[in-house]
C-alpha cells in the first residue's frame, strides 16, 4: 500500500529528467504567488515563474532553479515540466555569472536601440541567470 503522507516530485525539461524524489512538501513560485503543496492536496495545474523550487523531505531541502513551465499535482504526484531546470549542485556559478553579465549588456543595448522584443528577451535571460546564482549560493 502506498504511503499517503508523501508526494513524488519529478522535474523534467526538454532535455530529460532533471530531478526525482519523494517529499513531505514542495514549494513553487507560480505566476499568482508562492504555492506550498503537501500530501493529499487538491489537484492543481499552475504556470511557474522563473524562481527556485524547494523540495522538503526528512529535515532536508533540495533547491532547484526552475526557469518557467508549469506544475501539475494529482494523486500525490507533482510533475514540473520546465523550460529549463538545474539542481543546486549542477549549477556552474561562473557560467551563470557570465550569463548575467551578458544579459545586462544586452539590456543596455536594447534600451539604447529602443528594441522592446530584444529587451524582453534579455530581461528573461537576466532573471534566469540570477535565479541560478541564488540557488547555487544557498
Amino acid at each position: 500500500m502506498a504511503d499517503n503522507s508523501v508526494i513524488t516530485v519529478s522535474i523534467v525539461t526538454p532535455d530529460g529528467k532533471v530531478y526525482e524524489h519523494t517529499a513531505s512538501m514542495i514549494v513553487v513560485s507560480t505566476q499568482s504567488g508562492q504555492l506550498g503543496i503537501m500530501a493529499n492536496h487538491v489537484p492543481i495545474i499552475a504556470t511557474l515563474d522563473v524562481d527556485e523550487t524547494r523540495v522538503k523531505y526528512d529535515d532536508k531541502e533540495d533547491d532547484i532553479a526552475v526557469n518557467g513551465g508549469f506544475i501539475e499535482f494529482s494523486n500525490n504526484v507533482a510533475t514540473i515540466v520546465a523550460d529549463s531546470a538545474e539542481t543546486q549542485n549542477d549549477i556552474d556559478i561562473a557560467r551563470a555569472e557570465k550569463a548575467k553579465k551578458n544579459a545586462q549588456q544586452r539590456i543596455a543595448e536594447a534600451r539604447q536601440r529602443q528594441d522592446k522584443a530584444a529587451l524582453d528577451r534579455a530581461q528573461v535571460a537576466l532573471r534566469r541567470a540570477i535565479n541560478r546564482i541564488n540557488v547555487a549560493g544557498k
